[in-house]
């Protein structure tokens, strides 16, 4: 499966499990499926402010009768932790698909610790953690993760690995430079 089937295939699995409100917070590892969220008219995309808010649009979204799913990178798992409360205590499902940094030909050293917490973060505040690594296993994961939040009423993540995902790389005059040290400050190109 090629990199861009994969997403594709997510998104797929997203349709069949009933998502019908995606909720993100802009984040390029995502791209795929927050474009194809925008382009579905059954599917209702909500950009967020921050990513606790994509919680409680899930748990809003169960109370009325829908399912949703939050899209958020690793460095955001952290503003999660209080909200999660939400569905663990009321027993609300809750899926969230996180694109991971801080692993695999990471440049950022902003983005190894909490990219190394995020599983054990997760697994501590009672969400169940499972996490794709291959382009193959992506759908097939997703979609246990999908039934398990659903069907039993818990809170559910699936880490997509950097290697997955692609490691981010930084930009410079005009060409691509891994790591800090031939790049010099980030105040003087972009991250892709």
């Amino acid at each position: 499966m090629t990199d861009g089937n994969w997403q594709a295939a997510v998104f797929s699995v997203l349709k069949r499990a009933g998502i019908r409100q995606v909720g993100y917070v802009p984040d390029a590892g995502h791209a795929h499926l927050i474009e194809a969220a925008h382009a579905d008219g059954g599917v209702h995309a909500v950009v967020l402010t921050t990513e606790e808010e994509g919680v409680a649009l899930a748990a809003g979204a169960w109370l009325g009768g829908q399912r949703a799913v939050l899209l958020m990178q690793s460095s955001g798992v952290g503003n999660t932790i209080n909200m999660l409360s939400l569905p663990i205590n009321c027993r609300m499902p809750f899926l969230t698909l996180v694109t991971m940094r801080g692993e695999w030909g990471e440049f950022n050293p902003w983005q190894v610790p909490m990219g190394s917490t995020t599983p054990d973060v997760l697994e501590r505040s009672g969400v169940h953690v499972l996490r794709a690594e291959r382009a193959d296993e992506a759908a097939e994961t997703v979609t246990a993760a999908a039934s398990l939040a659903f069907d039993s009423c818990v809170p559910v993540a699936v880490l997509f690995s950097q290697r997955l995902i692609g490691a981010k790389v930084f930009v410079t005059a005009g060409r691509e430079v891994r790591g800090a040290t031939e790049a010099g400050s980030e105040a003087r190109g972009a991250i892709q």
